[in-house]
């Protein structure tokens, strides 16, 4: 676990709700939601279907304005989407542009900050190493496996050097087998990069895992049910880490508040 008490605070939720609708039709989707994300740590979001989870990331990024509270980046309130932070998709295929190579993928948000070509081909060039695709740099997105392909995505956000990285489900579409050997290159990531990561699953296993800590969203309205601290031993790997009775009882106690019967 990544001791980060004395650390900078990355992202500061507060009092966060938000409704659709208005009248009759108002459907309330987040009800005041705080918590706070600090330098170097990995935060897993988790909750049931329909918790909101998606509606909370859209604000996040700043693709969507709270009803009511707010977002703030760096001590900067979110009104948009904000310099500094780069978000993973779960649907790598969509996210990648299908006519330009891998290393144009990775350069493509770079077009946009300062500093000259030569940087910006060495921020992509060390993205590229950080997730063991060295050699790909000339292929396009197609002639890559999907657990390849995330993995451009992994560095095309790697590369812009964000202080927050997003990621929502990036997983979801690969194999467990894949997935596996993407959780340990997040977890890689985030300890060579001091990365600060907020990461939203539907796979309890998978958040208990990556995170250190599990941020427990109620049904709808949602509020934060409870933001679980995971101390398991470090480095962690993919078969002592999940046979520690500490994973299992956190993962046991993360599964009943999900499914309503842990109070």
């Amino acid at each position: 676990m990544t001791d980060t008490t004395t650390k900078t605070t990355i992202l500061e939720v507060t009092d966060v709700s938000h409704t659709y609708g208005s009248g009759d039709t108002a459907y309330r989707a987040i009800d005041h939601l705080s918590f706070a994300i600090r330098e170097g740590e990995l935060g897993a979001i988790v909750g049931p279907s329909g918790a909101g989870k998606t509606t909370l990331l859209r604000i996040l990024a700043g693709l969507l304005i709270p009803t009511e509270g707010s977002v703030s980046l760096l001590g900067k309130k979110v009104v948009g989407v904000p310099e500094g932070m780069a978000m993973v998709f779960q649907d790598y295929s969509r996210s990648l542009l299908p006519w330009l190579r891998i290393d144009k993928n990775v350069m493509f948000p770079l077009d946009q900050k300062s500093g000259s070509k030569e940087e910006r081909a060495k921020l992509v060039a060390e993205a590229l190493h950080a997730v063991g695709l060295d050699g790909h740099e000339h292929k396009y997105p197609w002639q890559l496996s999907g657990g390849m392909q995330q993995r451009v995505a992994i560095a095309r956000a790697l590369a812009y050097r964000p202080r927050l990285l997003l990621m929502d489900e990036p997983f979801a579409s690969v194999d467990a087998q894949t997935r596996a050997g993407l959780e340990d290159l997040v977890l890689r990531i985030r300890d060579e990069y001091n990365m600060t990561i907020l990461f939203v699953t539907h796979d309890i296993d998978e958040s208990v895992y990556l995170a250190d800590r599990v941020l427990v969203m109620s049904r709808p309205p949602a509020t934060l049910a409870e933001d679980v601290t995971v101390d398991l031993p470090s480095p962690r790997d993919q078969i002592s880490t999940r046979e520690h009775p500490e994973f299992v009882a956190i993962r046991g106690h993360v599964a009943r508040m999900i499914h309503g019967e842990d109070h």
